[in-house]
């Protein structure tokens, strides 16, 4: 079915994705993400508006055009978490929208998001971590088994991203005791290097097949950048032979960084500094911080407890 969107709001469309990807440094898969989202908002306000409208309405929408739109994604199956991310592209959208073109965006800024249960990431115990390190690294190719450990190394023992880790190209060898490394929204973070970090990365150097004196640092079994979904793999096949939960990914090795620097007397600003959060918020959601935890620093620390 073909979509009933207006060129105006078309090209709308595009130049806000192209700010997305060059002005605010989001990733590919964001902007994508973002791009699918608002053009279903254009194309339903197209057929419940008429496939005229202009700017003007799009960026003046009310509240029952949003509570319409809502009752149809649900009705198409979208769950709250999905329909809150929905809406708050079509907010972000809207909001850059009216910044530029004027209009009062009010309505569509202010439309509570649906509740959903927030699900936190969960750490692996410390014991867990360390075999996850260890029984990564099995494969029937010895430079692929030493790869699959280095990634997973800097994941735990740098508190990377797999998009940071797998980004990394070999202007960063030898591996220096910190790196700079660029995360989301293009921001740059300082992050030390554990010798351990250090050791698993120059083992997969001297045994990878390919030249590693420029390109991608991690590379697939034909030599090209390293694919996500290839690490995600090897970790859920050690965590199945470990008996790990399924909440054993990639991701929950940053996590359990995280959570394990701050259970051993790491300040939360430092490790929201070494995660490259920019509200303190995330990092205290992000590892796990409860009332129990946050009363036992105070009554240690403070000089009248």
């Amino acid at each position: 079915m073909s979509l009933l969107i207006p060129p105006a709001a078309r090209d709308a469309l595009e130049r806000w994705l192209s700010h997305l990807a060059s002005i605010e440094g989001r990733s590919p898969a964001t902007v994508t993400a973002y791009g699918a989202d608002v053009v279903r908002w254009l194309d339903f306000f197209a057929h419940h508006k008429g496939e005229g409208y202009g700017l003007g309405a799009l960026i003046g929408a009310q509240q029952v055009d949003l509570r319409s739109w809502m009752a149809f994604e649900r009705a198409a199956g979208v769950g709250s978490r999905s329909l809150a991310r929905k809406l708050s592209a079509v907010k972000t959208f809207t909001g850059w929208l009216s910044e530029r073109e004027g209009g009062d965006a009010t309505a569509v800024l202010s439309a509570r998001s649906p509740r959903y249960r927030r699900t936190l990431p969960r750490p692996l115990p410390e014991d867990a971590a360390r075999e996850m390190m260890t029984e990564v690294a099995i494969h029937p190719e010895a430079w692929v088994a030493a790869r699959d450990q280095a990634v997973v190394t800097l994941l735990y023992g740098c508190g990377l991203r797999i998009s940071e880790a797998i980004g990394l190209d070999c202007d960063v060898l030898p591996l220096p005791d910190t790196l700079r490394i660029i995360g989301k929204g293009n921001k740059q973070r300082l992050v030390p290097t554990l010798p351990v970090a250090k050791e698993a990365v120059a083992n997969y150097v001297r045994l990878c097949p390919f030249d590693l004196t420029q390109g991608p640092l991690f590379r697939g079994v034909k030599g090209g950048r390293l694919n996500p979904r290839t690490i995600a793999s090897a970790v859920e096949k050690a965590r199945m032979r470990l008996g790990l939960p399924a909440t054993a990914t990639p991701h929950a090795f940053r996590h359990s960084f995280a959570t394990h620097l701050l259970a051993r007397g790491g300040d939360l600003r430092t490790i929201q500094t070494l995660l490259g959060h920019a509200s303190l918020s995330t990092t205290q959601t992000y590892t796990g911080v409860d009332a129990a935890r946050l009363m036992d620093i105070y009554s240690r620390a403070h000089p009248r407890a």
